[in-house]
């Protein structure tokens, strides 16, 4: 298994790596009706791509079709794709641009990410594990709270909706040709 400080600072890994979105998933849990459940869903249309500078330094973006998101209930997620939330008709994506990583002990690493969700960006930093695949591929994962009102989604009729959101994200890259 390669470090991730051998990964960032190897120049044969330098260069662009693009997402591979049949081996990535972009999940999301919120704790519903005063926290007795959860709602999980997953965005299912995704694109992106990263750049290994060879010297430490990585940089990319991933693009999420907010209409794609799926929670199993047809009738949620229409709610969810409207005003009252992602208002996808006016905010048809959401953003996450990596502008920095911090690397950790061992495969962690802190990236610093620029995420815009609903016309609102914010500076967040993205605690992220780094793993070289066996084919050669590279897994990112992640697992972080949002604070939903940060980005306009701050509907809460009866205050059933929890005020932050699990994010999680596994992304696959390859090696472009």
């Amino acid at each position: 298994m390669t470090t991730l400080e051998t990964l960032l600072n190897d120049p044969d890994t330098a260069g662009v790596w693009n997402l591979v979105p049949d081996r990535s998933a972009f999940t999301f849990s919120t704790r519903t009706m005063w926290g007795l459940w959860n709602v999980k869903g997953r965005f299912g249309e995704v694109s992106g791509d990263a750049q290994i500078t060879g010297k430490g330094a990585v940089f990319g973006r991933i693009d999420i079709q907010a209409a794609s998101l799926r929670t199993g209930i047809r009738r949620r997620d229409d709610h969810l794709r409207s005003a009252d939330f992602f208002d996808v008709e006016r905010f048809p994506e959401i953003s996450v641009a990596v502008t920095a990583v911090e690397p950790g002990p061992g495969n962690a690493a802190e990236l610093g990410a620029r995420v815009a969700i609903r016309g609102a960006t914010h500076e967040l930093p993205l605690p992220v594990t780094v793993v070289t695949l066996d084919d050669g591929s590279v897994r990112v994962s992640t697992k972080t709270k949002l604070q939903r009102a940060r980005f306009g989604l701050d509907w809460n009729k009866f205050g059933v909706v929890g005020k932050t959101t699990t994010v999680a994200a596994e992304a696959v890259f390859e090696r472009a040709p």
